[in-house]
């Protein structure tokens, strides 16, 4: 039987800020894969060390020491430029106060990702094309034309969605994608992520949130910079799985 193709693969991974006396190991060696069309969490106190390892995973930054492969490719020490060029390419972000351009509307800020796409050449036509026919997969093929401001809350996240998905990733990065949301707005926006899920995505949602975190197959629990736990989610009851240190 054929292994499952890995997005994430990280190896004994380091970030360390500062020099000397003064230093801090963000990350100690987080050692970690997220296999293809995996919904996976990652949660941790403050000081975790999860943003840090949520910038890492999204080529915001590279690790100190260690390795990480993304879609098999090694960006461990890939310059900011290189960076910029496969998250470009292969993710897609959601963030939790959406990021949207204010004075620009729903398609628009839909089909951004697509101006900076080198690799690929469409025209203003089917740009628009495609941004429409996934705002329409959303749920907001009404709403292409409203600016944020026209938007509800769980209506923004829904066009920061569609254009994380605009130029097809290989994985989706959700940092707290629910923590500016309503209840309500808060579990459509899950329904839908799950949704994609099904449909394929590979996502890995960053949260502090225990009840949005049992939505995923697996959590990554983090403590001072160390993955401390793998907590299996799902329909039957979940299980620990104790990382040796």
């Amino acid at each position: 039987m054929m292994s499952a193709r890995k997005i994430i693969e990280t190896i004994d991974i380091r970030k360390i800020y500062g020099m000397g006396e003064v230093s801090v190991a963000a990350l100690d060696g987080v050692s970690i894969d997220i296999e293809e069309g995996e919904f996976v969490a990652i949660m941790g106190p403050s000081g975790s060390g999860k943003s840090t390892l949520m910038h890492i995973l999204g080529c915001l930054s590279r690790p100190t020491s260690g390795q990480y492969l993304l879609d098999g490719e090694d960006v461990s020490r890939l310059n900011k430029v290189e960076l910029a060029a496969i998250r470009n390419r292969k993710l897609g972000f959601i963030f939790q106060s959406y990021n949207l351009l204010t004075r620009t509307t729903a398609l628009r800020n839909v089909t951004l990702p697509m101006v900076y796409d080198r690799t690929k050449e469409f025209t203003p036509e089917e740009s628009d094309e495609k941004a429409s026919r996934i705002l329409e997969h959303v749920g907001l093929g009404e709403r292409a034309h409203h600016q944020p401001h026209e938007l509800s809350g769980g209506q923004q996240q829904r066009v920061a969605i569609a254009r994380a998905l605009v130029n097809d990733p290989v994985l989706l990065i959700a940092d707290e994608p629910t923590g500016n949301l309503d209840s309500q707005s808060g579990e459509e926006i899950m329904t839908l992520l799950h949704r994609l899920h099904q449909e394929g995505a590979t996502i890995v949602m960053v949260t502090h949130d225990s009840e949005i975190s049992a939505h995923t197959q697996r959590t990554i629990h983090l403590l001072d910079g160390r993955v401390e736990t793998v907590v299996k989610n799902g329909k039957k009851k979940p299980g620990k799985e104790k990382v040796e240190k």
